[in-house]
């Protein structure tokens, strides 16, 4: 039987388009027992992984065996052997100048919350009219978004800090809120999410319908664009809340400080008064409880976020 004719039969066997006709099963080609190039895992590649992975994991490890230990234990014992002092640590922590701490982790989720929440909603604003709008200057406009991306933030701290200490607004919530709400980056992320996401058609539709441009941006375009923006706002609320440098400058009242310049002035204290290292190292840790938290609890919408993007590649 020629490869012609075995086809054939086995099209036939397989499909058989007789009424009461039992369908049989199309019989599978044998396996030759080697995978394609493909499908091989390349040792190489995973055991690059793995010490990614170890090099990013190690210091949060360390932070977490270095909480559980006393003052004298931390220079004393090896690095990684854990001890039994987390609880006392937090208590110390706690009693710090009446619970100074928790003020600075209020002043920080106040920051990096109302920051990030306002830097979304200027970014998607931006992006949607970057990309749905025609309008003069739009390329100079674009291109000065992305020569802003790459301008790094304390370049920026110090004109800051002379703008708002003529306006009055230095050693203030609003010295460190009103920075962090145009993010270029940010904009730039919404103007290529609303871009690929936002059909022109719909757009249309809306305003075909009688909507107005406000109406269409707040209950059309926003709900598309809702995946992007999640990512957008933990860019912004990761960046406010690691943020040393903008609020070490515009601040000088301790009740107002965040957590980063609140434990660099536990670490740094003169010579008069000791570093207080378990405390900071005990901070450290309290400080990225909520990050994580943050991330497992948005996580789906980054799952979604993916998704599209492959849809759509």
């Amino acid at each position: 039987m020629t490869t012609d004719a075995a086809e054939t039969a086995l099209v036939a066997e397989t499909f058989d388009a007789r009424p009461g006709a039992v369908v049989k099963k199309s019989r599978k080609a044998p396996r030759t027992g080697h995978r394609s190039a493909g499908e091989r895992p390349s040792g190489t590649a995973t055991a690059i992984l793995l010490v990614g992975a170890l090099y990013c994991l190690l210091p949060v490890l360390w932070v977490v065996v270095a909480s559980t230990k006393s003052g004298s234990e931390l220079f004393s014992t090896f690095t990684f052997a854990p001890s039994s002092h987390f609880l006392d640590n937090v208590s110390d922590l706690n009693a710090y100048r009446g619970g100074l701490f928790w003020r600075w982790m209020a002043n920080t989720a106040l920051y990096a919350g109302i920051g990030g929440l306002l830097s979304v909603v200027v970014s998607a604003m931006a992006g949607y009219a970057l990309a749905k709008y025609r309008f003069r200057g739009k390329t100079a406009v674009f291109n000065m978004l992305l020569a802003g991306v790459l301008v790094p933030g304390v370049v920026l701290a110090i004109p800051q800090y002379l703008l708002l200490a003529q306006a009055g607004l230095t050693n203030t919530y609003w010295a460190v809120l009103l920075p962090s709400i145009i993010s270029p980056y940010g904009i730039y992320l919404a103007r290529i999410y609303a871009g690929a996401s936002i059909p022109d058609e719909i757009v249309e539709a809306a305003r075909t319908d009688g909507a107005g441009e406000l109406r269409t941006f707040a209950q059309v375009a926003m709900p598309m664009m809702a995946p992007g923006l999640v990512t957008v706002f933990l860019f912004q609320f990761v960046a406010i809340w690691n943020n040393f440098m903008l609020p070490y400058i515009m601040l000088g009242d301790d009740k107002l400080f965040p957590l980063t310049v609140g434990l660099s002035g536990l670490l740094n204290q003169g010579a008069s008064q000791p570093a207080l290292y378990t405390l900071v190292i005990t901070g450290a840790l309290l400080s990225i409880v909520p990050l994580v938290a943050l991330f497992l609890l948005l996580q789906r919408y980054w799952q979604v976020d993916l998704a599209a993007g492959a849809v759509k590649a």
